[in-house]
């Protein structure tokens, strides 16, 4: 990976020898490997522990809002990033609060669209906890639309799965996709 950022940036015209961008083939490479896309190393699934619901069917929803996350896109390579609201109805099993986060952070640290993201979300909460229903909403910017081509800053994107009742009733989603909304923010 090295080689080849180092190749790229000669490739802009940078020569190395002297310059202050000669420690930049690494430091871009790790960055890439321990963080941007550290979500290949982590099998989502495995950071979603749950514990019997004790409630049994009564339990209400389960939300947690503003859960900041940072992407890649896949297909630009440049960065997204925003806020994922997350809800689920329990059936047998309850996830810990911090769990949900961790989902939301093993998937975005991968080369992703938003629709998939929030497809991905969706997709593991329901496997691993087998809800009555689960809903995910995501907001993102995109710097692929903010710092090239069209380049409409501040604008955003919005995206939402469903599954489980969520994705059945009309009412019932609406109801939590308000919830998650709350003041305005997703």
């Amino acid at each position: 990976m090295e080689r080849a950022i180092r190749s790229f940036l000669e490739g802009m015209g940078r020569s190395f020898e002297g310059d202050v961008l000669d420690a930049t083939p690494g430091r871009v490479a790790r960055a890439w490997v321990e963080d941007l896309v550290a979500g290949y190393g982590v099998d989502p699934g495995a950071e979603l522990t749950w514990s019997p619901n004790e409630d049994g069917p009564t339990a209400g929803p389960v939300l947690v809002r503003r859960i900041h996350f940072a992407s890649v896109c896949a297909h630009h390579l440049l960065p997204f990033f925003g806020r994922a609201g997350v809800a689920y109805l329990p059936g047998e099993r309850i996830a810990g609060l911090s769990k949900l986060g961790r989902v939301v952070d093993a998937h975005a640290r991968r080369l992703q669209t938003q629709e998939r993201l929030t497809a991905d979300i969706v997709q593991t909460l329901e496997h691993g906890l087998r809800p009555r229903g689960v809903v995910a909403l995501l907001e993102a910017q995109h710097t692929c639309m903010t710092l090239r081509g069209v380049r409409k800053e501040q604008s955003s994107m919005l995206t939402l799965a469903s599954a489980g009742i969520y994705r059945d009733d009309a009412a019932a989603r609406r109801e939590m996709v308000e919830l998650l909304v709350g003041n305005g923010s997703g």
